[in-house]
């Protein structure tokens, strides 16, 4: 009971603070001028504040902070020596975002800051448990942190897709920590799930905001790191890598198709598929109900391949391919049905005005 109160008050805290600390950061961002400005990769036409993902920052921080200090954490040092690998690499990568929402860097800049910290990361990670003191395990780190990073990033493009991905993928990394018995991987992923959460209804008000880079960052670092962590202490792959493939599929596709057509991949584009659902005609919100139910599956699936036999896994994975490349023809199948429902549409305004 101790401890399902503990987990109460980690999301409480992390909602709270991520619901109200917008109310003082936007005036002081809409000062700022922390805009973002429509570009080719825009689902938006209006300049938006953005930058607000410092907020959730803040809210996922002081969550983990508390949950370093429970006593369910504090029964193993590695729970709180991992928390705190995590607390540091949520700061590092809020902070580079940050710079980039406000002063912009370069390509190389931004890449080796990434990279930076997620090895750093990896190698905090391995000291803390002997048996990981494998040297590979660093640039594996680093580039698994820094290529989610980029891959939320890429993904952060409608209204309510980055706030429901963290919702989702923190709720399930935090049933992985109670189905594996990781007290650290419970609080984790609630802290994310509550913080990310607490930031939707300002995305998707009327009013909205964005979490610019400081948010996609934030998303994409604690993903990974977290996903690292559990990796390393043998939860169960399933667990880890289910919530986040359709993000990722979603990313490599459209990388290798551009790469493909010759076109340059970093250039600003709308060739994702949730960017693509958009531009059929499906809305912001139904766009990301896609997203988030093909993630959903996938991870529901991913359960069921970790906690079933052989039979049951290997038919969840087959399952799981299927809802992938479902997702993947998503665009072409919501084009046909909305065009059949126009033309059914103009048939009966065109009977009826010829009755």
């Amino acid at each position: 009971m101790m401890e399902l109160w503990a987990q109460i008050t980690v999301g409480a805290l992390a909602l709270v603070l991520a619901l109200l600390l917008p109310l003082v950061a936007r005036p002081l961002l809409a000062r700022a001028g922390v805009l973002d400005v429509p570009n080719a990769r825009s689902s938006h036409t209006m300049p938006t504040i953005r930058g607000m993902g410092i907020t959730t920052a803040v809210a996922l921080s002081v969550a983990i902070i508390v949950a370093v200090f429970l006593p369910q954490t504090g029964a193993t040092n590695q729970g709180v020596a991992t928390l705190l690998v995590i607390f540091a690499v949520v700061l590092a990568a809020s902070t580079i975002g940050w710079l980039e929402d406000i002063r912009g860097l370069s390509v190389k800049v931004r890449a080796g800051l990434q990279l930076s910290v997620g090895g750093l990361a990896t190698a905090a990670v391995a000291l803390i448990d002997p048996g990981q003191q494998q040297l590979w395990l660093i640039p594996a780190g680093a580039i698994a942190v820094a290529a989610y990073v980029n891959v939320t990033n890429f993904m952060d493009g409608i209204n309510g897709i980055s706030g429901t991905h963290g919702l989702l993928v923190g709720g399930f990394y935090a049933y992985a920590g109670l189905t594996t018995a990781h007290a650290w991987l419970v609080y984790v992923g609630i802290a994310i799930a509550m913080s990310f959460a607490g930031f939707l209804p300002w995305n998707l008000s009327r009013n909205k905001v964005f979490l610019g880079d400081v948010g996609s960052y934030l998303l994409g670092a604690s993903i990974a790191v977290t996903a690292m962590c559990a990796f390393l202490v043998g939860v169960p792959v399933e667990y880890i890598f289910s919530p986040v493939l359709i993000y990722l599929t979603d990313t490599f596709v459209t990388f290798l198709r551009r790469l493909l057509a010759g076109e340059r991949w970093y250039v600003a584009h709308r060739q994702h598929v949730y960017q693509r659902l958009t531009i059929v005609g499906l809305s912001h919100v139904q766009a990301t109900a896609v997203v988030s139910l093909a993630t959903i599956l996938v991870s529901l699936l991913g359960v069921t391949a970790a906690q079933g036999g052989e039979v049951a896994q290997i038919l969840a994975t087959a399952a799981g391919f299927i809802v992938v490349l479902a997702y993947l023809r998503t665009p072409t199948f919501f084009q046909k049905l909305l065009r059949k429902r126009e033309q059914k549409t103009g048939f009966i305004h065109g009977t009826d005005e010829n009755l």
